[in-house]
């Protein structure tokens, strides 16, 4: 478990290490005031994406457990691919934070976003999609928004960037050169068709999570019904049929002895009463045979 130490720590190292090998088209940096909300700036994929000459602003909320829990995302400037100021679902976001891995950060996230702008949003989670003229306009209005939090416009933020880049010599570097991003993915709502197997089994196993282990159950019950089967003979035509079936029918099988039983101690009860009707009229006439040798 990552203490407060360390977070910070890795923070401060990710923070130093994006001032000291800036790139034109990227900035992040945290908060003066709070390390664990940073800023960023990117600049829009080049021609001929729609997005190309855009400015895009946005921030990153780190969590307590950084870097072994993942980071979120959102972007302020409308963009017409991500909806503003709403968690962008990514695979390397908080939204899944059982395919983060802590060797990712911060850069390598962002580099991956500014790569899948021009992808399509299929239902993903903060994304959204507009027709390219759109997303041209906005490309046009991104380049004057200015953030409150940092003081100064997104345009100006990447001119400073550029500067910086130039008097160290830096050069725009290719995106897709960095092995992470084959593994980093924007996350699209899955449609899984598992909707007929639950169907089957579900007067067996309520549950929807045993779906794969709802069909073992199934098969016990057919011997279950073959031992009730020289009993009944109607239970070898609806057996095969259907398999729940002979649940619902092996369950009056055993009452049957039941109601045989029930029907016995009648039985018992009527002879009973006759031997004591037998008894009665022996005393009587005991007594009867006695009255007449005393009279």
């Amino acid at each position: 478990m990552a203490t407060k130490g360390t977070t910070i720590k890795r923070i401060l190292k990710e923070a130093a290490e994006i001032t000291t090998n800036p790139t034109p088209d990227l900035h992040a940096a945290p908060l003066e005031e709070n390390l664990f909300e940073w800023h960023f700036t990117i600049r829009g994929p080049p021609e001929p994406s729609p997005f190309a000459g855009g400015v895009y602003h946005g921030r990153i909320i780190l969590p307590p457990a950084y870097p072994l829990r993942p980071p979120s995302f959102r972007f302020l400037t409308p963009s017409g691919r991500f909806e503003p100021n709403r968690e962008i679902c990514l695979s390397i976001s908080g939204h899944h934070e059982e395919t983060w891995q802590p060797a990712w950060g911060i850069r390598t996230a962002l580099v991956a976003i500014r790569s899948f702008m021009d992808t399509d949003a299929g239902g993903q989670v903060g994304g959204m999609s507009a027709p390219d003229n759109v997303r041209k306009q906005l490309a046009e209005k991104s380049r004057e928004y200015s953030c409150a939090g940092c003081g100064k416009g997104a345009l100006a933020i990447l001119e400073e960037q550029e500067e910086r880049c130039k008097e160290l010599g830096i050069e725009a570097t290719n995106e897709q050169e960095n092995p992470l991003l084959g593994k980093i993915a924007l996350i699209e709502p899955k449609k899984e068709g598992s909707t007929t197997e639950p169907s089957a089994p579900a007067p067996a196993l309520p549950q929807t999570g045993e779906t794969v282990s709802s069909s073992s159950p199934s098969l016990p019950t057919v011997p279950a019904a073959q031992e009730v089967k020289p009993t009944p003979t109607t239970q070898h035509s609806q057996s095969p049929r259907v398999q729940p079936s002979p649940q619902t029918q092996t369950q009056p099988q055993p009452h049957s002895p039941a109601q045989i039983q029930q029907r016995q101690p009648p039985a018992t009860t009527t002879t009973d009463a006759w031997i004591d009707k037998a008894i009665i009229g022996i005393v009587i006439a005991l007594v009867l045979m006695i009255l007449r040798r005393i009279a």
